[in-house]
C-alpha cells in the first residue's frame, strides 16, 4: 500500500492533475477490514494534496474533490469489493480582501476600499442648510462668490465677498471699509444686517456672512455656502481666526 501511494503521488505530480479521480489498485492479500481501509484511504488523500499543493498545481481558493478510493483484493481470492467513498478535500479559504473590484457601465473595473469601521475624518464637513428668515438674495449673493471663486487665496477675501453681495442685489452700494474684519459692524450700520447668535460656522446659514478677527492682520470674511465657505478661493472648513460674528439680513 505505502508503495502505490508513493507512485500515485509522483503521477500527481507529473501530470499536474487537480484531483479529479483517484483510484487506486493493489495486488496482493485480501480486502482488510472496513476501519483498515478508511486509514489507508485517508493516508492516500493526505499525501495526493500534499503533493498537489507543493507542486502548485491548485490555487488557494480551489477545492480538491478526491471521488473514489477503491481497493480491489488480489484476483481470485473471492472478496468482495468495496464500496467507492466519497472524500471532499478543501483548500483553506483566501484571506478578506481590503477592496471591493467591480465593472462600470463602461466596463471598466473598478476598486473601491472597503471601509469595516468608523473613520473620523472622512466626513470634512456637514452641509450647510438654508433659512427661510434671510433674504433670498444671500444665497443669491453665496452662488456668484462660488462663480467668481479661485482654487486658492488671493488675499482678496473682503473685495469678493462685496462684488458677490452687490451684484446679488443685496447691497445698494459699495462697502467703504478697507480691513475685512470691520465688515461686520459696517453691514449692521449701513445696511441693515444683524447679527445672528451662532458662535459655529458650521451651524452659519446658507449665505450669512462670516467674520473673523485677527490682531496683526486684516482679518477674513466668508460666505457660508452648501458646501462649504467662499470669498476670494472655496473652502470646505471655515477659517481658523477667531470668529467675530455672523451676519444675515432679513
Amino acid at each position: 500500500m505505502r508503495r502505490f501511494a508513493f507512485l500515485l503521488c509522483g503521477c500527481l505530480c507529473a501530470a499536474a492533475v487537480s484531483a479529479a479521480e483517484v483510484q487506486v489498485f493493489t495486488e496482493g492479500p485480501p480486502a482488510k477490514s472496513d476501519t483498515s481501509i478508511r486509514r489507508a484511504e485517508l493516508a492516500i488523500v493526505n499525501r495526493a494534496v500534499a503533493t498537489l499543493r507543493r507542486s502548485g498545481t491548485s490555487s488557494p481558493t480551489q477545492t480538491i474533490p478526491v471521488t473514489r478510493v477503491v481497493e480491489y483484493p488480489a484476483r481470485n481470492s473471492g472478496a468482495t469489493v468495496l464500496p467507492a467513498r466519497a472524500l471532499p478535500v478543501a483548500a483553506p479559504a483566501p484571506a478578506a480582501s481590503s477592496e471591493f473590484t467591480f465593472k462600470d457601465r463602461n466596463g471598466k473595473v473598478v476598486a473601491a476600499p472597503i471601509v469595516d469601521r468608523y473613520q473620523k475624518d472622512r466626513i470634512v464637513s456637514p452641509l450647510g442648510k438654508g433659512d427661510p428668515r434671510i433674504n433670498p438674495k444671500l444665497t443669491r449673493a453665496a452662488s456668484i462668490a462660488q462663480e467668481r471663486a479661485h482654487a486658492h487665496s488671493k488675499s482678496r477675501c473682503w473685495r469678493y465677498v462685496k462684488n458677490a453681495l452687490l451684484a446679488s442685489g443685496i447691497i445698494g452700494s459699495y462697502p467703504k471699509t478697507a480691513y475685512a474684519k470691520e465688515a461686520g459692524e459696517e453691514l449692521v450700520r449701513d445696511y441693515g444686517f444683524k447679527k445672528l447668535p451662532i458662535r459655529d460656522p458650521y451651524k452659519a446659514p446658507v449665505g450669512a456672512v462670516l467674520v473673523y478677527g485677527s490682531r496683526r492682520a486684516a482679518g477674513h470674511v466668508e460666505i457660508r455656502t452648501k458646501t462649504g465657505f467662499v470669498s476670494d478661493f472655496q473652502n470646505k472648513k471655515p477659517s481658523r481666526r477667531p470668529l467675530l460674528g455672523v451676519y444675515a439680513k432679513a
